[in-house]
């Protein structure tokens, strides 16, 4: 019995390499290709940039003077003959007006398209960070199900064996063994089953939810690579973080996009409200027309006529219409300043939150790899030595294992909450990225 249980250890440590190696032959999917293809294959980025095309065409469009009005008329025709010619008032007149919006309106108004063009693309830069935090994510959840699912298979073939090694036991007259050894290896290798089967469940919702940002087909590929460091998308937040001051952090959550589009707003409102201020000034207006008068009955010449003239509107009465108008520009200025302090409190918040959790994943991921691991692993080990030199119970054998592959599974269970951990902070910090791409002179 002794030898058919290291055959089992040996068979289980086969199998562990042979997957392993199956895992290195599959062309897998990297969380670094899998963000890329996301972002690359994003909608919303192509609609993003169709509409700030749009407001740089409306910017354009907004700061061109109004089109001239052009009329034609007949005027002071006699009524009792419609003759043109009858009476010398009677002319045909061709006028132009050009009006003239108030103050500054033309420029505010092309400056404010421009403002939310620019804004969208603030917003493209929010979007890829989200993606990127979306799809960690989802890798990282999917990651977990199969490599735990992974890690019980490995050992699936060990308690295989301790169900035969209790069968035959119980049937032989060798050594001692009781029927409950045999039904309690049966029930952890059913319990191993139903496991595998949640875990299963888990991978594929996962994929699914993968495929929506990268396709289905990219989404069934085996997982493959290290899990995120904190540099492992891009530098910024393991600089900021590791200069730990409350300036640099707060420079760097002030650069984050989502404040950033705030600031565009503010811009964006504080815009709106000098327009509300050219409501003070007048509309001008410019008309010039020229009248054909016929020949006199007679046949005299009759002068043709030339009219010019300029009108204008009087804001007097501005205590209902544009001091109104003038209040609400700036209330909604104000409003907008306060969605900033307040996502400012939200993102640092966060970023505190994250930090710190980080900091206890570390410590247990520490704890896991130096002490908790080996020690398990050990105990697995004196467990089934005494079991196969008839100083040990069987059940603690089976139990030490399975502790063992629970605090594997545990183990890796860390590991990814301290990934998703990571890919938050690199989402909170993203105006590191920001910073940097605006120094290198980033062209999307």
């Amino acid at each position: 019995m002794k030898v058919r249980l290291y055959q089992a250890l040996t068979i289980t440590f086969l199998v562990s390499v042979s997957l392993a190696s199956l895992a290195a032959a599959d062309e897998g999917l990297p969380l670094k290709e899998a963000i890329k293809k996301a972002q690359g294959g994003d909608p919303w980025l192509d609609a993003s940039r169709d509409r700030e095309r749009a407001y740089q065409a409306e910017s354009i469009s907004a700061g061109t003077l109004p089109d001239p009005r052009v009329s034609v008329t007949a005027r002071n025709l006699p009524v009792d003959s419609f003759d043109f010619n009858q009476e010398a008032m009677t002319q045909f007149s061709v006028g132009v007006t050009q009006m003239f919006p108030r103050g500054d309106t033309l420029e505010l108004k092309r400056h404010g398209k421009k403002l939310q063009a620019d804004e969208q693309a603030i917003q493209r830069s929010e979007r890829r960070a989200r993606v990127r935090l979306i799809v960690s994510r989802l890798w990282l959840t999917a990651y977990e199900a199969q490599n735990s699912i992974e890690l019980i298979e490995r050992d699936r073939n060990l308690f295989e064996q301790l169900v035969d090694v209790a069968e035959s036991n119980y049937g032989s007259a060798l050594r001692q063994a009781r029927q409950q050894d045999v039904v309690r290896a049966q029930l952890e290798l059913t319990r191993l089953e139903d496991r595998l089967s949640t875990l299963r469940r888990r991978e594929a919702a996962a994929r699914r939810r993968l495929g929506e940002w990268i396709g289905q087909q990219a989404a069934e590929r085996s997982l493959i690579g290290a899990l995120p460091e904190s540099s492992a998308i891009y530098p910024g937040p393991q600089v900021v973080l590791s200069n730990a001051s409350n300036r640099a952090v707060t420079d760097t959550l002030l650069n984050h996009p989502k404040i950033r589009v705030l600031d565009k707003r503010v811009s964006v409102a504080s815009n709106e409200a000098d327009l509300a201020r050219q409501k003070y000034w007048p509309e001008w207006g410019v008309t010039a027309s020229y009248g054909y008068r016929d020949r006199a009955p007679g046949g005299a010449d009759r002068a043709d006529l030339f009219s010019v003239g300029v009108t204008f509107d009087l804001p007097i009465f501005t205590s209902k219409r544009q001091d109104s108008q003038l209040n609400a520009a700036i209330a909604r200025k104000g409003a907008v300043k306060t969605d900033k302090t307040l996502r400012l409190r939200s993102l640092r918040a966060k970023l505190d939150t994250a930090s710190a959790e980080l900091k206890q994943l570390n410590h247990r991921v520490e704890l896991y790899g130096q002490r908790l691991l080996p020690q398990m692993q050990e105990q697995a080990e004196a467990a089934l030595t005494a079991y196969n030199n008839d100083d040990g119970d069987f059940a603690e054998a089976v139990r030490a294992r399975i502790d063992e592959l629970n605090a594997k599974i545990e183990a890796l269970a860390i590991d990814v909450a301290r990934g998703k951990v990571r890919a938050q902070i690199n989402y909170l910090l993203s105006g590191a990225e920001a910073s940097q791409v605006a120094q290198g002179g980033h062209h999307e």
